[in-house]
C-alpha cells in the first residue's frame, strides 16, 4: 500500500538569470509565468482529493522547476502560503522546493525555515568545476558543499541532484561526483543522464559538433557505477532520469542523449545482470565440466525484483538464454530472497 505523496508545484525559470546549456526549462514547464496563488490552491485541493481517501497520510507539496530561492524573498513567501496553509490544517505534511547552490545564505535559510521548508534539494549537477564553467553552471563545486552545509546545519533535509554526461565530462569525472555526495550523505539524490533538448545552447554544441553525447549503453554504464556508490553509502535515490511527459519524449523535444522513459529500469536491470552472472559464474565453478549441458537455470529474486532479474522488456532473459542455449530457463519470484540478491540453481 502507498504511503507517501507528492503533490508537484511547477514553477518555471523566472528565479534564474543563467543559461544552463542543456536547459530549457520554459519547454519543461509550458509556462512563462509563475502560478497564481489561487492556482496553487486549486491544484493541491484536486491532488489531495484522489489522495485521501486513499488514506495516505505522509504527503508533501513540491516546488520543483525552477530556481526557488532564486525569487525575491516576498515572492517567494507568497508561493508557499497555500502549502503553508494545508499543512497548518494537517492535510500535508511536507514542503519541498528544489534551487540552485549559489542561491542559498544565510539570509534565504532563515526564511525557509521560518515559512516551515524542511526539504530542500540542491541541483549541484557535478563536483568539477571544468564541468561546471563549460555547462554555464555560473557555481562552482565550493558553492555546492557551503549550501549543502548551511541547510543541513539548519536542520533541513537536503537531496542533492547530478547530472551525467555533460560537456567536458567523462565517466570517471561523474564517478567521481557520485564518490563525493556519497561522503557529504544527502538524505536524497537524484541522477539524471544528459539529454538533448531543442532550443537549448546544447543542441547548438550538438549540431556544431562540439558536443558529443555519450551512447546509451555508455551513459547506463556510468550512471550504474554511480547508482552503486549511492547505494552502498545507503543514500536514498529518489529518481534516476528524466520524468516521461507531453513535453520531454523520445519524439519530442528530447532530440538526443539518453532520453529513456524506463532509465532507472535500464540501470536497475543491468545491476540485477551483473549479480545473477556472477552467481551463475560461482555456481559453475563449483559443479565444474559440463555444467552448460545440464538441463534447467532457475533464477530466483525477490517480487519487488523479478521484473529487474528479467530484465527491461526481458533483455535480461534474452542475454542469458543466448549465453546459455543449452539450459532451459526459469526466472522464479520468491519473498524469502533478500531484496536485491538472487539466488541461482543450475
Amino acid at each position: 500500500m502507498k504511503t507517501h505523496a507528492i503533490i508537484p508545484i511547477f514553477i518555471p525559470h523566472i528565479g534564474c538569470p543563467h543559461d544552463c546549456v542543456f536547459c530549457n526549462q520554459r519547454k519543461i514547464t509550458a509556462r512563462l509565468s509563475a502560478p497564481t496563488t489561487a492556482e496553487i490552491e486549486q491544484l493541491i485541493e484536486r491532488n489531495l482529493s484522489t489522495i485521501e481517501p486513499r488514506g495516505i497520510r505522509d504527503v508533501e507539496v513540491a516546488y520543483f522547476g525552477g530556481s526557488f530561492t532564486g525569487l525575491p524573498i516576498e515572492e517567494q513567501n507568497e508561493l508557499l502560503k497555500p502549502a503553508i496553509r494545508y499543512r497548518s490544517q494537517g492535510r500535508i505534511k511536507h514542503i519541498r522546493l528544489s534551487t540552485r547552490p549559489d542561491y542559498i545564505d544565510d539570509e534565504i535559510v532563515s526564511n525557509l525555515l521560518a515559512q516551515g521548508v524542511d526539504i530542500v534539494e540542491l541541483g549541484v549537477q557535478s563536483f568539477d568545476d571544468e564541468v561546471l564553467a563549460v555547462s554555464n553552471r555560473g557555481h562552482d563545486a565550493k558553492s555546492s558543499e557551503t549550501a549543502f552545509a548551511l541547510l543541513k546545519t539548519a536542520g533541513i533535509e537536503v537531496g542533492l541532484q547530478l547530472m551525467a554526461g555533460l560537456p567536458c565530462s567523462t565517466p570517471e569525472r561523474d564517478i567521481a561526483s557520485a564518490r563525493r555526495v556519497s561522503e557529504l550523505r544527502p538524505d536524497s539524490t537524484r541522477i539524471y543522464p544528459t539529454v538533448i533538448l531543442k532550443d537549448t545552447t546544447l543542441h547548438d554544441m550538438h549540431q556544431d559538433g562540439t558536443y558529443v553525447p555519450p551512447t546509451q549503453d555508455e551513459m547506463v554504464e556510468t550512471v550504474k557505477q554511480m547508482y552503486l556508490i549511492l547505494e552502498d553509502a545507503g543514500i536514498t535515490i529518489l529518481r534516476v532520469g528524466l520524468k516521461s511527459t507531453d513535453i520531454i519524449t523520445s519524439n519530442g523535444d528530447a532530440v538526443s542523449g539518453s532520453y529513456h522513459p524506463a532509465f532507472r529500469q535500464l540501470i536497475e536491470s543491468s545491476i540485477a545482470r551483473d549479480k545473477i552472472e556472477a552467481e551463475i559464474a560461482s555456481k559453475m565453478k563449483v559443479l565444474g565440466e559440463g555444467t552448460s549441458s545440464l538441463g534447467e537455470l532457475t533464477i530466483y529474486a525477490n517480487p519487488k525484483n523479478i521484473s529487474c532479474a528479467a530484465g527491461h522488456k526481458g533483455s535480461n532473459r534474452d542475454y542469458f538464454a543466448k549465453k546459455y542455449p543449452n539450459l532451459s530457463l526459469k526466472f522464479i519470484s520468491n519473498s524469502s530472497i533478500p531484496e536485491g540478491t538472487y539466488e541461482v540453481l543450475i
